[in-house]
């Protein structure tokens, strides 16, 4: 690889990197392409990738973006997925994967800026999707106001209800 390609590399994946807003770094040491190969499939859907190059390329690449704190753990067989929408859909794949598969193994990743741990990226994936929680926020904000209507509406109801009394209390008599 000629210094041409490496620079067009480490352009491509610094611009990959000042994109994502999560970023993980993981070992995929004895892992087969296949394996490769469905998680990559998996990722694409929730508009992630994954990526492997060369650390020293890595480490040029993060250099003055938000995950530069990532740098430190480019050591050994190093892959990169990076999420450019929703978080929690890729810490769900990759918290799954690496479960499923023990040689695949999560070393940290970058939430917008902020270094998080191996824990904290499981912690992440027990996290509802996106259209969940704002359908629970749907949710909420539609229950204020028919409670006030419930409320408000109450007043009227039972004075009618006290009418109805009155008036089947001097029927009966």
């Amino acid at each position: 690889m000629n210094r041409d390609e490496k620079s067009a590399i480490v352009a491509e994946l610094s611009d990959q990197f000042s994109r994502s807003t999560f970023s993980v770094v993981a070992d995929y040491c004895g892992l087969t392409v296949s394996e490769l190969e469905k998680i990559r499939k998996e990722l694409r859907d929730c508009n992630s990738e994954i990526r492997i190059a060369k650390n020293t390329l890595l480490k040029r690449a993060v250099a003055d973006t938000p995950n530069e704190s990532l740098s430190d753990d480019f050591v050994g067989t190093t892959a990169i997925v990076m999420a450019y929408d929703d978080p929690v859909s890729p810490a769900k794949i990759l918290a799954k994967f690496a479960e499923d598969h023990e040689k695949f193994e999560l070393r940290s990743a970058v939430l917008e800026g902020e270094r998080l741990t191996v824990d904290n990226i499981v912690a992440l994936s027990k996290l509802p999707s996106k259209e969940v929680l704002l359908g629970q926020l749907l949710s909420v904000m539609n229950g204020v106001p028919t409670g006030l209507v419930q409320v408000l509406s109450g007043v009227p109801r039972t004075f009618v209800y006290g009418l109805q009394a009155i008036k089947d209390q001097k029927e009966a008599a």
